[in-house]
């Protein structure tokens, strides 16, 4: 961290050339591998149609409701206070809320079953908006563990 200022944030990343939306070129930039951003972008639109074949009416609203959905308000962080580790639940900004809700859609689709990635991001980013899923789990569990820490809430600093 620097001393002096503010670390500068970098310049807002380009819009995707399909949809015309940043949250997809996030998405896409969270899903690759190795860089290749082509295979990625594949994968993400592959889905989109599938979605898109299944009965969604916008896969991009889609996936920002299942975003949205599984995007984290609290958290919890280790503290050690006094020899002792304490779980204390802090919250969370929404850039790095964005971060965790990709990245949790991402790993749950990765494990989910199913032949390609495309298919199985399709059913998790459906599930997701529904409510359901894996991914939505992962952030119920989150929250419950904050509230669970909620006691040591005053280790915040």
């Amino acid at each position: 961290m620097p001393r002096r200022s503010r670390a500068l944030k970098r310049p807002k990343i380009a819009p995707d050339a399909k949809y015309q939306s940043i949250t997809v070129t996030k998405f896409t930039n969270r899903i690759l591998k190795r860089g290749k951003k082509s295979t990625a972008e594949h994968v993400i639109y592959g889905a989109f149609d599938i979605m898109s074949k299944q009965g969604s009416k916008d896969p991009v609203t889609d996936m920002e409701t299942a975003i949205k959905n599984v995007t984290p308000q609290l958290k919890v962080k280790s503290r050690r206070v006094g020899g002792a580790t304490y779980q204390v639940p802090i919250e969370v900004t929404a850039e790095v809320g964005l971060g965790l809700a990709l990245r949790w859609l991402i790993d749950s689709a990765r494990s989910r079953g199913g032949k390609s990635m495309a298919e199985k991001l399709a059913a998790e980013l459906s599930d997701a908006a529904k409510g359901q899923g894996s991914a939505v789990k992962k952030r119920e569990d989150t929250h419950k563990m904050a509230e669970a820490n909620r006691a040591f809430a005053h280790y915040r600093w």
